[in-house]
């Protein structure tokens, strides 16, 4: 993908031309996140959802579901809804207030998202997570395994943040930033950011009738952060600052971003027909980021010996079976990195392990069959899997 050397509109042909060859299509995405604000779900005048808004865009997704893309889905919504069926004031909520609007109104949510997804033929999951379920490793890899069944089992996850037990203290604020967590948590290789605005302009385009336009944005760099400003309404507790954070959480884990306007029906078709938007691009790929990240960013734990055909094995691209692990050193715990080494002890990879160190003593050497008896749970077949796994080079 060719790119653009500067993130400041193009202002001749040739320049117009090489912009335009580094925007990303739509079409070459597989896992999609689409984040949805109350803004634009919910109408403020009523507190009502927008339920022929919802309808096109439950359309848009059910479209790529069709085209055999997976699509994640992070929405707003629960407080604004639910402080209108609670009666609340118009003013700030206090934060139990907002509590229990989010437990009234994300029941609303739900149904209105499952309905409009059952409409399109597609079946819809909850998820509700908080900061502590990306930030502590348990937590989030429990998390990305539902994310993953979910998907294989062709289901739309609908993710927001779980107001009802979230404090001030601890809660991401706005779901731009959780949409970017989810973003990499997923190992999605696109998130798109459906907003009241139609993209990055080099100054809030309200406030000044000069600003430009900007199409793409090769890297987030200090100005580009200047250029973000505030939130945009009384639903939303985002901004563009918040999206530009977002966008460097996202690019960071392999995901390309694009912020386009959601203010009419099917936003996302319109992308896809080149609705004008703008596009943040990531330096590599989700599973290139993720790789480099087992390899060079983690403390391993723990030691795996394995046999020679474990080795074999795991050069031609399989996870790690039980079967195959002779011998196993340290205290980890799953989800720590592990250094996995051949019967010479030089070192084959590095990746994290999905039992903790009694478990993976106890079940060293033998079938995947076999992890439920001896463990008493129905544990993973694999001991390393292989998106977890980075093969040391020359190996």
């Amino acid at each position: 993908m060719n790119r653009p050397a500067s993130p400041l509109p193009a202002s001749d042909a040739a320049s117009d031309a090489a912009t335009a060859a580094a925007v990303p299509q739509l079409s070459s995405f597989r896992r999609i996140v689409v984040k949805v604000g109350s803004a634009l779900l919910v109408d403020s005048a009523r507190g009502a959802l927008r339920h022929a808004w919802l309808a096109a865009l439950a359309e848009d997704v059910a479209s790529l579901h069709r085209e055999g893309k997976e699509v994640l889905v992070v929405s707003s919504g629960a407080i604004a809804l639910g402080r209108n069926i609670l009666k609340l004031p118009r003013r700030p909520l206090k934060l139990e207030e907002s509590q229990a609007a989010a437990a009234v109104g994300q029941i609303a949510l739900a149904r209105a998202w499952s309905e409009a997804l059952a409409h399109e033929g597609v079946t819809a999951g909850q998820i509700l997570i908080t900061l502590g379920d990306t930030e502590e490793r348990r937590r989030y890899l429990n998390a990305r395994s539902t994310l993953a069944k979910l998907l294989d089992l062709k289901v739309v996850p609908v993710i927001n943040e779980n107001d009802t037990v979230a404090t001030s203290e601890i809660r991401y604020g706005d779901n731009d930033r959780l949409a970017a967590r989810v973003a990499g948590m997923a190992s999605a290789d696109l998130l798109v950011l459906l907003s009241d605005i139609d993209g990055l302009y080099t100054a809030p385009p309200n406030d000044d009738p000069n600003a430009q336009f900007l199409p793409v944005v090769p890297r987030i760099t200090a100005e580009i952060e200047a250029m973000a400003g505030g939130a945009g309404t009384e639903l939303s507790r985002g901004g563009m600052k918040t999206k530009i954070e977002a966008g460097k959480i996202a690019t960071t884990a392999g995901a390309h971003m694009v912020i386009a306007s959601g203010k009419g029906k099917n936003p996302i078709r319109a992308i896809a027909e080149g609705a004008r938007c703008t596009w943040f691009l990531a330096p590599t790929n989700p599973v290139a980021s993720r790789k480099r990240w087992i390899a060079g960013s983690l403390e391993p734990r723990g030691v795996l010996h394995l046999d020679a055909g474990a080795v074999a094995a795991l050069r031609r691209g399989s996870s790690l079976l039980p079967a195959g692990v002779k011998r196993v050193e340290g205290e980890f715990q799953r989800g720590d990195a592990v250094v996995l080494r051949g019967p010479d002890g030089a070192e084959v990879g590095r990746g994290l392990v999905a039992y903790d160190h009694d478990y993976a003593e106890r079940i060293r050497g033998r079938s995947s069959d076999e992890i439920a008896t001896i463990t008493g749970f129905e544990g993973r077949a694999a001991m390393v899997h292989r998106d977890d796994l980075v093969i040391a080079t020359g190996g």
